[in-house]
């Protein structure tokens, strides 16, 4: 089956256009692509940054379209049927959990040839706000599971009006009283209305008080100065580092003499990505996001690397 998809040749160059095949393996349906989000991890490794990678790559995982003319969602990473069988509802930890568009061919394209496994029922057909959304809201659903923080607690979200961060707040004001930490007073003016508190400095705890919890989806640019924002004893959790460089904490006596705990956070679960899309399919979360074609993918990196969009690029197909 011959299709056109967007094509990364080389690392920080811009993707070709080309026609590829696709055919599906024995366990394997084809999936006709409507809407595809382009996610911050998409941007890391368009950088290069996972050094295990290596050209030409389909990225995108953030995929929705139809199967048999139905609505459906594609959870963004293949796993091992053995390791299914074994992982007691905690498939992202299992060691062949593999992000679509890395290892094997994504959702950058027309179609994508995947296990049924991977399919979940839309309720509609609104495909760019599922694109825009899903993957941000089961992340944080992901971190907050895992962080275990009191209803009413007081939280920092990091890269608050990133393609997760924007979400991610949506989410939690829900749950606690919510600082959402932007660069600008611009972005933080994007911010209004969505229940939280727009932070441009990393000193608003000086004024507000320290914060429970930290959701760092930044990563290295701002780890170290949100991690004074917490208590003793607060939690922080590690969701992403956009920039793909190394962490490195500059302030270990902090982390000691308040007992800051740190939390990795990996992805999300089946289960988690099912109920993200509860929860944007009943209006409780309200998609960000700008929309291209497919052929204009280069110009969607470019708006994205130049902070042009708030929340996700959302590819139409």
């Amino acid at each position: 089956m011959k299709i056109r998809a967007a094509v990364l040749k080389e690392f920080r160059k811009p993707f070709s256009i080309e026609e590829i095949n696709v055919e599906p393996k024995e366990d394997e349906v084809i999936v006709n692509i409507k809407a595809v989000g382009v996610c911050g991890r998409d941007l890391v490794v368009w950088k290069g940054g996972f050094r295990n990678l290596k050209t030409p790559l389909v990225l995108g995982h953030e995929i929705f379209g139809e199967f048999n003319g139905k609505p459906v969602a594609v959870f963004p990473a293949k796993v091992g049927k053995e390791c299914l069988k074994l992982s007691e509802g905690k498939e992202n930890l299992c060691n062949d959990y593999s992000i679509i568009g890395e290892k094997e061919m994504g959702g950058y394209s027309e179609a994508i040839a995947i296990p049924k496994w991977n399919l979940i029922d839309l309720p509609d057909k609104d495909y760019e706000k599922y694109a825009a959304s899903t993957c941000g809201v089961a992340t944080i659903i992901h971190a907050n599971n895992l962080a275990k923080l009191d209803k009413g607690s007081k939280v920092l979200v990091t890269g608050a009006n990133g393609g997760v961060g924007i979400h991610a707040i949506q989410y939690l004001s829900n749950l606690y009283e919510v600082y959402a930490y932007v660069r600008s007073e611009e972005k933080a003016k994007q911010l209004k209305d969505l229940n939280v508190t727009p932070v441009t400095s990393f000193d608003f705890y000086k004024k507000f008080g320290k914060v429970d919890g930290v959701f760092e989806i930044v990563g290295s640019l701002t780890i170290n100065e949100s991690m004074l924002s917490l208590k003793k004893e607060g939690k922080l959790i590690l969701i992403g580092n956009i920039s793909g460089e190394p962490i490195n904490l500059i302030r270990p006596a902090f982390i000691v003499m308040n007992e800051i705990s740190i939390i990795g956070s990996a992805a999300y679960t089946k289960k988690e990505y099912e109920e993200a899309i509860k929860i944007i399919s009943e209006g409780k979360v309200k998609p960000f996001y700008k929309a291209y074609n497919l052929s204009d993918i280069n110009n969607a990196y470019n708006d994205i690397i130049n902070g042009k969009i708030v929340g996700r690029a959302v590819l139409r197909i």
